[in-house]
Order: structure tokens, then sequence, then C-alpha cells
């Protein structure tokens, strides 16, 4: 009821206060693990033998091309853009973490660092991934497409993924897809907006990479926002009548995925393939996207106790991978993928089998073995990786 004396337009600001401070509730347990400012790419070439491996990148993304050392900001471009990147991990790097100083650039024997930034022309992209295949045996001419999350600039993207890539042991062509998320949290509105920007792109790109490059097969690794991104790419694909980009797509993994329940479900019944699900129940980030999304459950956010849930996801393809019980070093629970030593090197083997991640497991909240001595035992016909605490949910036929 509108108070005494009180117009409509300031009914409306109250409300609109009102929101502005849930907003900042929601998100200061946010704001406190994500202070600093904000990433660049800025080159380190002095040589250096205290290194223990090298990782080479390349990049597609719809950001909007910008002046070094940025490269690519979080606007929107107007069509997809190109660069290939070059890193050096640290001898002393563990895995699951990621080593970068808090300001300045990095000292190669303690950091990540990258070595080298090329932007790129259509062209010459095509031709160096085409020649950086080729020069693979066969069983190792594999692409790795990764999409990152909300609040992720170019920086943070590439130097998470160039970590990835070399703690799961990956011997294929990595591909980075970025989108114009602007790393703000307040900007989870645009980044989202930003995401559906990029589905046509994303979709574009995978079908390039089937069709140009002579590659075996083809592996999308997704997080958070990203894998709404995914999701919506994969489902117009099927929808046009070719999913499978040509049979070469093999498995879509998705983290932490920042997806309403219900979209999933629809997105899932036009796609019609299986898609495995890395799930935490004490997800932080997930909380507030919850929370900012009208009290609604994200996908990410399920677990093993929602047994009626992960039965009705299992019959649409889903195989649930739960992370509950994990330990990283993520105080937010939310990058478990590539923050647990654990989680990632099970993703690295599991893309060097045939048939991809979690193709057969045990059933429903059964676990295997123990982790710690890197055991690798058989399950059905599929090599799989001994996961406790892990519990592979879903996915056993």
């Amino acid at each position: 009821m509108r108070g005494f004396g009180e117009t409509s337009s300031t009914m409306m600001m109250r409300r609109v206060l009102r929101l502005r401070v849930l907003a900042v509730a929601l998100l200061v347990p946010l704001a406190l693990a994500a202070c600093g400012t904000p990433r660049v790419l800025e080159l380190n070439k002095t040589l250096s033998t205290d290194i223990a491996g090298k990782v080479e990148i390349f990049v597609a993304t719809t950001r909007e091309a910008s002046a070094e050392p940025v490269y690519f900001s979080g606007e929107r471009g107007p069509k997809l853009s190109f660069a290939r990147l070059d890193f050096t991990v640290p001898r002393s790097h563990k895995p699951g973490e990621l080593e970068l100083p808090d300001s300045g650039p990095s000292d190669p024997a303690r950091h990540f660092t990258v070595t080298g930034v090329q932007r790129l022309d259509l062209a010459p992209i095509v031709a160096d991934v085409r020649r950086e295949i080729m020069r693979r045996p066969a069983s190792q001419r594999d692409v790795l497409v990764f999409v990152h999350g909300f609040n992720t600039n170019f920086a943070d993207a590439a130097f998470r993924f160039a970590q990835i890539v070399h703690d799961a042991g990956f011997k294929g062509v990595p591909v980075l897809f970025t989108w114009p998320s602007r790393g703000q949290l307040l900007a989870y509105p645009y980044d989202r907006e930003s995401a559906f920007y990029s589905r046509d792109f994303l979709e574009a790109n995978l079908r390039a990479i089937a069709r140009d490059l002579g590659t075996t097969r083809m592996d999308i690794l997704a997080h958070s926002m990203g894998t709404l991104l995914t999701l919506e790419a994969v489902r117009q694909a099927a929808i046009r009548g070719d999913g499978t980009f040509g049979g070469k797509l093999r498995d879509i993994i998705l983290a932490a995925p920042d997806v309403d329940l219900d979209v999933f479900k629809t997105q899932m019944r036009e796609i019609r393939r299986p898609v495995t699900v890395f799930v935490s129940a004490d997800d932080r980030a997930l909380d507030f996207s919850r929370r900012f999304a009208g009290d609604k459950t994200r996908l990410g956010a399920v677990s093993a106790k929602d047994t009626e849930i992960i039965a009705e996801l299992e019959k649409l393809g889903a195989r649930i991978i739960d992370l509950s019980e994990v330990a990283s070093g993520d105080n937010l629970n939310h990058s478990k993928f590539a923050s647990s030593p654990k989680v990632v090197q099970m993703i690295g083997q599991r893309l060097q089998a045939d048939r991809g991640i979690a193709t057969a497991g045990p059933q429903f909240g059964d676990r295997l073995g123990d982790i710690a001595g890197g055991v690798v035992g058989t399950v059905g016909s599929t090599v799989g990786l001994v996961t406790s605490p892990i519990t592979i949910i879903s996915g056993a036929r």
C-alpha cells in the first residue's frame, strides 16, 4: 500500500534501493575473496632453466581487442578474434595451485609466466592449429576447448587454463574460448548477457575445429557461467541437426555449472547426449547465484542427497560426480575442478581414455578406494581413476 503522500516514483526508488542493499549483502562474502588489481598478461621473455615445462594455448574470443598488456577487454567484440599464448610452469609448481605474483611481472622460477602473446587472423591461426594437430601421433590429435566462468578477465582465464592443461597432462591442442566477462562482481547481469551474446560464435568455433583442423576428437570443459554458454551453443547445434559436430564431439564436462535446474532440463531435452557434471553442495559462489536468481537451485549445487533430482537428471543424460567432500585451496569451493589435484588429474586421465570421462563407474553413492597413490583401476570396460572422496553418482550402465 502506498504511504500517505508517497508517489509512484518514490515507491520505485525505495524498491531499487532495497534491491541494491540486498545485492551488496550477497556480494560481500565474494568480494572478500576477489580483492586486488585486475590481472594482465605481462610478458617476461627471460630464459630460465628452472621450469617444469611449457604450455601453448590457442585463443578464440568474443572480447573486444585492447592495448597491451590487457590484449582483450571485458567489452563485446563484433566478431571472433584469435591469438596464441605461450607459458612456462615453475619447477616448484604443485598440482592444483596457480602460482602467480601479487603484483608486477612473474618470476619464471616461482610463477606461471607468459612468454609470448601473438594476435592472429583467422587463416594463420587455422594453419597453426592444424600444424600442431598433424605433428602429433594419431592418439593425441585431440582438441580441448575451455570455456571459463563469471567474473573472469582474459588474463585470469588464460592462466587458469594453462594450469589445467599442465596438471591434467593433456597432450592434444588446447583452445581457450573466452567471452566478454568484465571480471567484476557487480557485473553479473552483464556477464550473463555476454554469455548469450557469445553462443553463436562458440557454435561456429566448435564447428570449424571439427571440420577444418584435422582433429580426431574434441572435448569441452566449461566452468560456472561458461556452462550456460556451452549448453546453449550445443543445444542450438542439435536443433540445427548436428549436435555431435560431425561425430567429433566426445565429451562435455560441466564444472560447478551456474545453470538453473529447470533451464538445464529443457536444454538436455534438445541436446540428447550425455554430459558430465561436477557438483558440490558447499559451493558458496553458487549459493550467491541462487539467491540472486530468485532462489532457484543451481545445477552445480546438487548433491548425492538430492536423490529425486539426480534420478531425473540421469534420465536426461547427465552423469553426476559429487565433489562435496573434496578439499581444495579455493575458499569459495567453486573451482575444485582445477584447484584440487585429485580432480584435475582425474580429468586428464579420463580424457586420455577412448570414451571420455565417467562413461562407466559405480552405481549411485558408491565410492572408489583411495587416490593417494594415484592408483588406476578398471571399471567395466573403461579405465577409471580411483577417486575417493569423489562420488560418481550416475553414469553406470
